[in-house]
């Protein structure tokens, strides 16, 4: 059976139309649902405030058009100083800007559809999970904080999922992400980005919610770097 491509999985990750032949295979195909879910993590993660529209315009750094002009044999110099008289003036360069949420969005789906079946990511679900509810616990407000929630791990078809219900401030630098941590927080295990409100995340295969019970929420900064940040917001314990 010929599943679907990288670039189709991408577009079923942000929820754009697929052609009917696609669309009937996905509906049909647990192991392209699964891919699905696992590229929505970059979505969501990429789908943060200061991403999701074009901010201010950034000017090229210097170095940029001694490079250019190395590259090319072409003599330059930046607008922002004028060339000799004696040269004909060059032609206004426009400054870069950063680019659409959709566009981002896209290029990680595409990128993470590459490397498909990778590990486990966040889902966000329009429709409520399924499954049978084995543990429960209150998320709360670590001191200082302003964000409370509650947290479910469901089993269906198999699989495990963790339903994160959060009630926290929407963020301008940064996202939620979600941790099991062992009752110590000596180690943990990373489960995923999560957004205010409710979000659906498949937990780690293997992973022992009887060594790692506690459900931490922490603020991460968009650093690239994966370990957690030290900010706790929001914690519970599953029972």
């Amino acid at each position: 059976m010929q599943h679907c491509s990288p670039e189709t999985l991408a577009l079923a990750a942000l929820r754009e139309p697929l052609p009917a032949e696609d669309a009937e295979h996905l509906a049909g195909c647990e192991e392209c649902r699964r891919e699905v879910a696992s590229l929505r993590r970059s979505v969501e993660v990429l789908a943060v405030p200061e991403l999701a529209a074009p901010g201010a315009p950034v000017p090229p750094p210097p170095h940029l058009w001694a490079g250019i002009a190395a590259a090319t044999g072409v003599s330059a110099v930046p607008p922002s100083q004028p060339p000799p008289p004696s040269e004909p003036p060059l032609a206004p360069v426009v400054p870069l800007r950063r680019p659409a949420r959709r566009w981002l969005a896209l290029a990680a789906a595409v990128a993470a559809g590459i490397a498909v079946g990778a590990g486990a990511v966040a889902v966000t679900r329009d429709d409520g999970p399924s499954g049978t509810v084995v543990a429960t616990a209150g998320l709360d407000a670590l001191a200082g904080e302003d964000a409370s929630g509650r947290a479910e791990v469901r089993e269906a078809d198999g699989h495990r999922l963790l339903q994160v219900d959060l009630s926290a401030p929407s963020l301008d630098d940064g996202y939620y992400e979600v941790w099991l941590l062992q009752p110590d927080a000596q180690r943990m295990v990373q489960v995923g980005a999560v957004t205010a409100g409710d979000t659906v995340l498949p937990l780690p295969p293997g992973v022992d919610l009887t060594a790692y019970p506690v459900v931490d929420v922490s603020v991460e900064p968009l650093d690239g770097d994966p370990t957690h940040s030290g900010v706790s917001v929001a914690r519970g314990s599953l029972s």
